[in-house]
């Protein structure tokens, strides 16, 4: 199966037209979980289904608020 065909691995709205999947530069970014779902809905914002943009990048939002949260309360 190649890699533009594969929708567990390789879905075609986690690449389009970008050189890099999103979650190689969360990886290599070492972003962890709240920060690399920031970027993931970012990066995607509308890319599957384009009438669910703004609720992707609400959902970005969502996560750094809870990371923001998070960090003010534990290094506080």
């Amino acid at each position: 199966m190649s890699k533009d065909n594969d929708p567990i691995n390789h879905p075609s709205w986690y690449l389009g037209d970008k050189k890099i999947e999103v979650i190689d530069a969360i990886e290599d970014w070492q972003l962890g979980f709240h920060l690399g779902n920031c970027v993931k809905y970012i990066a995607r914002a509308g890319h599957k289904d384009p009438s669910k943009k703004l609720e992707d990048l609400r959902k970005a939002s969502w996560y750094l608020e809870r990371y923001i949260k998070w960090q003010e309360d534990h290094l506080s």
